[in-house]
């Protein structure tokens, strides 16, 4: 039997690996030697290495989050509150600092000798799923625990919070398995996107089978991501800088002037390196535009015995939190996987409603009318990923965008639900019911004046920008390239300064890197108006965190209030109206462009500007 202080004491290995070749070798030869064992829990030990407590198709949960292992590993290491969140705070990380309460306790087990198997763990998962009761599931996973010695409680207790940081991706453990399988990369993870289930990936590529492997509905394939641009012309030199249009640009200069003679150095040039001699306007590509909205990214799948499924980006279900959208999908036909945007939907304007509004309805366990009537949602449709029996993944984006508008136009009478539901009817009040799948309008652009104008036609609609996707691109899962592209507006930065800081997690444990920022308000006061911990090098934050500490003003353990001397510039995506702050105000998704070393505290930004930047936005919530 495969014991799990053997996965601990490689995961420790891997953490402190830097080289991914390395890290590579080492998870291949240790699935090879579990392998060898013949106990077949190689896939086991691979899901595990990966921080998947259960297989992407399985849709049980341990139901265990921080705040019920922190607990448990109080009551196993006999720890008290304080001494628990000193260790978090010296690691970032609850394995890491259960592994150091635990020294020298009668966890202390001995690495190596006989301890728990992958099985037993298998079990134990099992059973905190389907526990009836908190107390029961606290009693499964408390006995895991005391079992484990410190290495092992560290894994365990990282794995079951699904981040085991130990700088191994799953794509990772995927090259691995080929590895010690002698099978192709590309053939396991192909099984591996169809049954998302790596354990069984594990199984087949052991057994050459990997062929078998057949598509399964209801669970998350990977989302195809787009790569940022700052211009309409960005876009088209990146475009343009595949070898076919370069190609076009140089039969469009000869055609344009005399034919100049041959650069001998041509030849040496790399394929994707643009004659910068080429004028931009002659510069032709082929793309699809389509409105980028503000929305959530989903998928849905449909059209197996009434079932309906919704996932949002990092692959979570969010089904039950769109009760109308299930409504309107459980009666297609067919088997269905779309790609799209869950959106509040204006329904008098037919248009996209703000981030903000659409907010009050992510994560609702429980929909009332009340909330279907204030926020509809629609699907805004813009790919399709499995229709007819078989995936489309690599079919050209022509030819599923064209199958994609057939399958719309063949459940487009289908696709209804009501504005409200009330129990005892189907339909509530005299309101027809509202389709819920529309097709996302796209054009097909060839310049940089084509997108620039469909760019303000779609912020003029109130929406983000545009997206640009190559007609020739397949769909990459999880790919971020350069077929696709986003391109939005920029809004202007705000100068603000810190008023608190928090200690960061895993590499930044240790480390004051989550700042709390605030605006000057009318009457001098300052006002919370955002968080940000993206955008300053490690030097930097190195630098601040003994700057923060040395003008700390209150010390709350994980968070302190710092004295307001230090001034960073941050950029955003769009201002919103939030009660999670003084100033009423929030900055969405807020970075930080750098330090104001050279701005006094006295010039930073005031709330009157962060409200006329709000008022600017076409895109705005109601006030």
């Amino acid at each position: 039997m495969a014991q799990f202080s053997q996965l601990a004491t490689l995961a420790e290995e891997l953490a402190g690996t830097a080289s991914r070749l390395k890290k590579r070798a080492a998870i291949s030869a240790a699935l090879a030697q579990v392998q060898q064992q013949g106990t077949g829990e190689a896939g086991l030990f691979a899901q595990y290495l990966a921080g998947l407590p259960f297989a992407e198709a399985d849709s049980r949960k341990l139901n265990a989050g921080g705040a019920m292992l922190s607990g448990l590993v109080k009551e196993v290491s006999g720890a008290t509150d304080a001494e628990l969140s000193a260790a978090y705070r010296r690691h970032g990380d609850l394995g890491a600092a259960a592994a150091e309460l635990l020294q020298g306790t009668g966890n202390n087990r001995a690495q190596g000798s006989a301890g728990i198997g992958l099985r037993e763990v298998e079990e134990a998962f099992a059973a905190s799923a389907t526990a009836k009761s908190t107390a029961a599931r606290r009693q499964v996973l408390r006995d895991l625990l005391r079992k484990a010695a410190p290495l092992e409680a560290k894994y365990l207790l990282k794995l079951m919070l699904g981040d085991m940081r130990i700088g191994v991706k799953q794509a990772l453990v995927e090259e691995a398995i080929a590895e010690a399988a002698g099978a192709a990369v590309p053939a396991v993870r192909n099984a591996v996107m169809l049954e998302a289930d790596l354990a069984g990936a594990v199984a087949r590529a052991f057994a050459g089978t990997l062929h078998e492997a057949r598509m399964r509905l209801f669970h998350p394939l990977g989302f195809m991501l787009a790569s940022p641009v700052e211009s309409p012309e960005e876009a088209v030199e990146r475009f343009a800088s595949t070898k076919e249009a370069a190609e076009a640009a140089d039969v469009a200069l000869e055609e344009k002037e005399p034919k100049r003679e041959a650069d001998p150095s041509a030849a040496l040039r790399d394929d994707n390196q643009k004659d910068e001699s080429v004028p931009p306007e002659l510069l032709h590509i082929e793309a699809l535009v389509e409105d980028k909205y503000d929305g959530m990214r989903a998928q849905v799948h449909c059209g197996v015995e009434g079932r309906v499924a919704i996932y949002s980006r990092n692959r979570e279900e969010i089904t039950e939190s769109y009760p109308e959208l299930v409504e309107a999908f459980d009666n297609v036909p067919e088997p269905l996987i779309l790609d799209g945007e869950i959106l509040g939907w204006d329904l008098a304007a037919q248009r996209a409603l703000p981030f903000a509004v659409l907010g009050t309805r992510i994560g609702r366990k429980k929909v009332t009318d009340v909330m279907r009537a204030q926020v509809p949602v629609v699907f805004m449709a813009f790919d399709l990923m499995f229709a007819a029996g078989e995936l489309k993944l690599d079919l050209p984006l022509r030819s599923r965008r064209n199958q994609l508008e057939a399958v719309a136009e063949r459940i487009s009478g289908i696709t209804r639900s009501p504005i409200e539901k009330s129990a005892g009817s189907l339909f509530a009040g005299e309101d027809p019911p509202v389709e819920r799948l529309i097709l996302s309008p796209s054009f097909v652009v060839e310049s940089a004046d084509d997108i620039d104008r469909v760019y303000r036609e779609a912020r003029e609609r109130g929406n983000e920008g545009v997206m640009l996707k190559a007609m020739d691109s397949t769909y990459q899962p999880g790919r971020r390239g350069l077929l696709w592209m986003k391109l939005k507006r920029e809004l202007a930065t705000l100068d603000v300064v810190v008023t608190g800081c928090e200690f960061g997690h895993g590499k930044r444990a240790g480390l004051l890197s989550d700042y709390t920022f605030a605006v000057r308000g009318p009457g001098g006061e300052l006002l919370n108006v955002g968080k940000a911990y993206s955008g300053l090098t490690d030097v930097e934050i190195g630098e601040l965190t003994q700057w923060m500490k040395d003008h700390t003003l209150e010390d709350f353990g994980h968070f302190r209030t710092v004295e307001p001397l230090t001034v960073f510039e941050v950029a955003f995506n769009n201002i919103m109206r939030s009660e999670r702050h003084a100033s009423g105000f929030a900055l969405r998704f807020p970075r930080i462009v750098r330090i104001r070393t050279d701005k006094p505290v006295e010039e930073i930004d005031t709330l009157e500007r962060v409200e006329a930047i709000y008022q600017s936005q076409p895109d705005k919530a109601g006030a």
